[in-house]
């Protein structure tokens, strides 16, 4: 865990009981929806985009900005917010969010957070850290869970799953050791892992190749199937940029 962390983060052991619940009563309902830089990772674009029944470019148009400065290794994709002089997030209401069953994984997770790293034999470690806002009124109530109970119940075991396998890719060896993008390598991030129909239709079109025959499951992933796509996607990033 970093020794440093942001104002009113604290590390928090994965069996370590809070109390935290949050619903429509409390006052600061959807507070947490505004203010905020809300970066969405592939596996949250490809549920959006299915939930609003949009293909992955018209999603990144209308409701996403890739962002890059100087230092950072790959793009990010924040979601767009509303000018509404709050930054709220686009898809929440007076009623709570619009898309609450396909909501991005950082949405689930509040306040908790989740840090993964990825060991020499791929077993993930994991560490968490409680985010104890002032404004947050959900740390009276009286429910108690772990971390690990708390990100099961939000449903986040499948988010994380995806999440953990671009762990191959951020934590690449030649990474950490210095391997930097080129602006056509990060536009190639980009179609990969986020404009996922695009990058369907550029593989199935023949313009990019892998340097085998497609499995089964990858065939599948041209025939229609996200989940196994976004994998096929990393796995033609790792083949492009560091040749396996």
């Amino acid at each position: 865990m970093p020794a440093s962390l942001p104002l009113h983060c604290h590390p928090l052991a994965a069996d370590a009981q809070f109390c935290f619940a949050c619903h429509p009563g409390l006052a600061c309902f959807t507070e947490c929806c505004r203010q905020l830089d809300l970066a969405l990772t592939p596996y949250d674009v490809l549920r959006l985009k299915q939930r609003l029944k949009m293909d992955s470019g018209s999603f990144l148009e209308h409701y996403v900005i890739v962002a890059w400065e100087e230092g950072m290794v790959f793009p990010a994709c924040f979601l767009t917010m509303i000018d509404d002089g709050r930054a709220s997030c686009v898809f929440v209401t007076e009623q709570g969010c619009s898309v609450y069953e396909d909501r991005p994984a950082a949405c689930r997770a509040y306040p908790a957070g989740r840090g993964a790293s990825r060991r020499t034999d791929n077993a993930i470690e994991e560490q968490f850290v409680l985010l104890r806002e002032p404004h947050c009124l959900g740390f009276a109530e009286q429910q108690t869970q772990t971390a690990l109970d708390y990100f099961q119940d939000q449903g986040l075991l499948e988010y994380n799953r995806a999440n953990d396998q671009l762990l191959q890719l951020f934590q690449h060896p030649k990474i950490q050791a210095g391997f930097r993008l080129s602006q056509n390598q990060m536009d190639q991030f980009v179609m990969a892992l986020y404009n996922l129909d695009f990058f369907r239709q550029e593989m199935a079109d023949g313009r990019i190749k892998m340097n085998r025959p497609l499995s089964v499951l990858e065939l599948r992933a041209l025939a229609g199937d996200d989940e196994e796509l976004l994998l096929l996607g990393l796995r033609w990033l790792l083949q492009e940029y560091f040749g396996k």
